[in-house]
């Protein structure tokens, strides 16, 4: 009921009859202010006349007065400049810490918001907002998945920041970080991101001109040139040859390996193995693709293209692990591959680096980048189409990929355009749907 409150109020959905306080004194809602999602009074420096006096200052809403209490607003300092207690019933007067009587506003939740809500809430089909979808106007579906992307961009600078603050502002370690992370395809994501930190870039970086020396050192921090990983039966010349090279790059180094039970192998084709990527990502460091300043002179999807395109080193042409030979194959990504790694690395990384820099042109760069890009299909984007929005890119693909993450799975409706826009019309009666349960 305080979510709806919430609402009702940021909306100025109000009754006809004339507002009033719990005393009786006549209220007109200027502005309702800045809603606050941190600690503090619910919105901040509000407008309202009460009996044709203007104040300007915090409102709080609760289900029942009683809760100012529970909350101990009564002794918190931080709520004496509220200047109106927004409820749903008014059980009790309140006060504040410097000892003002607040005054209080019963504010109702119209029958139609409240059964709508329920709606939404109990719909177990996705999007549960469907039915309204076809009275939104394009401007603002547009509108909101353009807000949406940058949601979902800002998102992942979080991790991206993380990863800066660790290293000391090393854009280079981030990056390929970030790389490898992505090169992990959602299902070693986590595995790689820990391979990634495990290699000191900057001091392997005298050996980039060696790509043995390179792989010696990549396969060894995975863990996969250890005994306990490869039968002795298939431990083969250009096994030895490489473990041999890793432990004189491990003594020189001081490099301590990985657990290569991180790694996961079930159910994955053969040329999603992490040794196919590792591959890959040996051909990228060696030819100086992982460099931040490559990304950084990257312009358009054709660059990344060719930025990360990878091939694997040649024993890997024929192999997908150690002593099991494989029919030759050119083993590089596919472009859809390679878009993924746009979306999920280059993106992310101008955004967050045009952030820090106050350069909006990187996050323009970051966006245009993604709207350049074909949409995902995934179970998201086919669910959205059939309630009527078709992502047209990359950006609006990852604006819905977002949305249900961050708002449809917590069921917050309440923040969502679509959703306050199902509570606010008039919609058909229920009706059945074919997308998915």
């Amino acid at each position: 009921m305080e979510q709806l409150l919430h609402y009702v109020w940021k909306n100025k959905i109000f009754p006809l009859p004339p507002l009033t306080t719990t005393d009786g004194q006549g209220i007109d809602v200027i502005d309702p202010g800045l809603h606050n999602t941190q600690q503090g009074p619910d919105f901040f420096n509000a407008k309202v006349k009460i009996n044709g006096t203007l104040w300007v200052g915090n409102v709080e809403i609760h289900e029942k007065a009683s809760d100012w209490y529970a909350h101990r607003h009564e002794t918190d300092a931080a709520y004496n400049n509220v200047i109106l207690h927004v409820v749903g019933e008014a059980d009790r007067t309140v006060r504040t810490a410097a000892g003002q009587e607040v005054p209080q506003l019963v504010l109702p939740v119209p029958e139609t918001v409240q059964r709508n809500y329920a709606e939404l809430l109990a719909e177990e089909a996705y999007p549960p907002c469907y039915r309204v979808i076809p009275q939104i106007d394009s401007l603002t579906a547009h509108s909101w998945l353009s807000a949406l992307t940058v949601e979902r961009l800002s998102a992942k600078t979080q991790r991206i920041d993380g990863w800066m603050e660790r290293t000391q502002g090393d854009w280079e370690r981030v990056f390929f970080v970030t790389l490898a992370r992505n090169f992990g395809f959602g299902t070693n994501a986590e595995a790689f991101e820990i391979w990634a930190n495990s290699i000191p870039p900057h001091t392997i970086e005298k050996h980039r001109d060696d790509a043995f020396q390179v792989e010696a050192v990549f396969f060894g921090q995975a863990g996969l040139l250890s005994n306990e990983m490869v039968p002795e039966e298939r431990r083969d010349d250009y096994f030895l040859r490489l473990q041999r090279e890793y432990a004189y790059l491990a003594h020189k180094f001081s490099l301590q390996p990985m657990d290569a039970r991180q790694w996961k192998f079930l159910r994955m084709r053969p040329q999603n193995f992490p040794h196919a990527r590792l591959a890959q990502l040996v051909t990228l460091y060696h030819r100086g693709n992982t460099r931040f300043s490559q990304l950084l002179e990257a312009k358009s999807r054709e660059d990344f293209h060719k930025l990360f395109a990878a091939t694997t080193t040649p024993y890997w042409e024929t192999h997908y692990t150690f002593g099991t030979s494989s029919a030759p194959a050119h083993k590089s990504l596919r472009t859809a591959s390679l878009d993924l790694l746009i979306i999920n690395t280059a993106a992310p990384l101008l955004f967050a680096y045009g952030r820090s820099h106050f350069d909006e042109s990187r996050c323009e760069q970051a966006f245009e980048l993604l709207e350049s890009i074909p949409p995902e299909s995934n179970y998201i984007t086919r669910s959205w189409a059939k309630a009527g929005i078709s992502a047209a890119n990359a950006a609006d693909s990852q604006a819905l990929i977002h949305l249900r993450n961050a708002y449809c799975n917590p069921k917050d409706c309440l923040r969502c355009r679509f959703g306050s826009a199902y509570l606010r019309k008039k919609v058909h009666p229920l009706t059945p749907y074919e997308g998915d349960k």
